[in-house]
């Protein structure tokens, strides 16, 4: 890459580092966001993790496993009892009937699953595919495996897909397609025409469908659609999700795998010498959650979409065009209405403005990438207190600017 380069900061196209002016390795914005933050007594809204914890019920099961023992390594695959409860979770909710035993392992957080897929299933010669802007792990992953990177756009407002531009994408060497959705950064949640239009594109090229739900539970009024419920995707699709948005318990790091059993038992052989396994009282704790009663993912739900629509009112009133999200806990504003074309230049100086922290978007994209340029992302996931504090603080920015 050359280091001449006109952002403070710079993405290489394996999605792993950000590189300064000087060509030398510098910190993530992620890092510089949270250190300004904390320089500035800001509230951080940059990265994506809740300020409290999740249901009491589900950390006395894991302390209650920790004294009772359970305290060695777990199953390769997972501990039997959270393997079915998540057969029993996606039977539940979306009809699917994945076997325990075969078609479910659980890993050390989603991304540790979706590095596992990436690496059995893609390699030197090979292009995984993303929509774009795309969680950054996956552009890395596609890295560390050999593969090429390649991008379709999601253009606001909207951010569905277009089928056109997602097909032009596509070529023979295109092994896997990965689905995020309800989709990070953007808080889009793909219609059923969408991901029709994606199986039928997989099958054409012959490609895998990886998805990523973590946000599955977390929606506004729309239906969440699992790619493997559509007719022709289960054969060839690989379906994950975790712990960590669902329960808020970010910090166990449990995730899950579900699909063919002949994909997954590739998946598994990767997998085995990257965690091999881990937090047998968590899983054990994760199978009780994933129970709970219906009332707990509609009222989390809820809870969340309230949060959503105090941060996007202190957004609009700081001048910010605020997109409304439809899933996640992500709201993204466009900055173009105060005369700011450059977002992360924005995002550099937030914290000090007003006290607030926020990630650029084009932190979510190749380098190459102008289109999300002017939008900045907000995490709603925090305290009402919070929020309400960092809406007022945010509604004075265009004074402040």
């Amino acid at each position: 890459m050359n280091s001449s380069v006109s952002e403070p900061w710079q993405r290489t196209a394996a999605g792993a580092n950000l590189l300064g002016d000087d060509g030398q390795l510098a910190f993530t914005i992620f890092e510089e966001v949270t250190a300004l933050s904390v320089q500035h007594d800001a509230i951080n809204l940059g990265q994506g993790f809740p300020d409290e914890d999740g249901p009491a019920v589900i950390k006395a099961a894991a302390q209650r496993a920790i004294a009772d023992g359970h305290n060695q390594y777990a199953p390769g695959k997972g501990v039997p009892q959270l393997r079915q409860a998540v057969a029993a979770h996606q039977e539940r909710f979306y009809g699917l009937s994945p076997d325990p035993d075969t078609e479910v392992i659980v890993s050390t957080g989603a991304t540790e699953g979706l590095a596992a897929t990436i690496l059995a299933l893609a390699g030197p010669g090979d292009e995984v595919l993303t929509f774009e802007p795309f969680y950054d792990a996956y552009g890395a992953l596609a890295g560390l495996s050999g593969a090429t990177h390649t991008t379709a756009p999601l253009r606001a407002p909207d951010f569905q897909p277009d089928l056109d531009e997602l097909e032009a994408a596509f070529s023979e060497r295109t092994r896997i397609i990965v689905v995020n959705n309800p989709h990070n950064p953007t808080g889009s949640v793909f219609s059923r025409e969408s991901l029709e239009g994606i199986v039928a594109l997989a099958h054409k090229y012959d490609a895998v469908i990886v998805t990523d739900e973590v946000y599955e539970h977390l929606t506004f009024g729309v239906e969440h659609i699992p790619v493997a419920t559509l007719p022709g995707a289960a054969e060839r699709t690989i379906t994950i999700s975790s712990a960590g948005k669902t329960f808020s318990f970010t910090g166990w790091k449990v995730g899950w795998l579900c699909g063919p059993a002949g994909l997954l038992e590739r998946v598994r052989t990767v997998k085995q010498y990257l965690s091999y396994s881990s937090g047998t009282p968590f899983q054990l704790a994760i199978a009780e959650g994933l129970g709970l009663e219906d009332s707990f993912f509609t009222d989390q739900a809820s809870a969340l979409q309230h949060k959503r629509d105090i941060l996007l009112s202190g957004l609009r009133s700081a001048g910010l065009e605020a997109n409304v999200p439809q899933g996640t806990y992500f709201v993204t504003a466009d900055t173009a209405p105060l005369g700011i074309s450059n977002a992360a230049d924005l995002a550099l100086r937030l914290p000090e403005l007003v006290g607030v922290g926020a990630i650029p978007v084009s932190a979510f994209c190749l380098a190459e990438n102008t289109q999300s340029r002017s939008l900045l992302r907000f995490a709603f996931c925090k305290q009402v207190p919070v929020l309400e504090e960092a809406a007022e603080r945010l509604s004075r920015l265009r004074e402040r600017l």
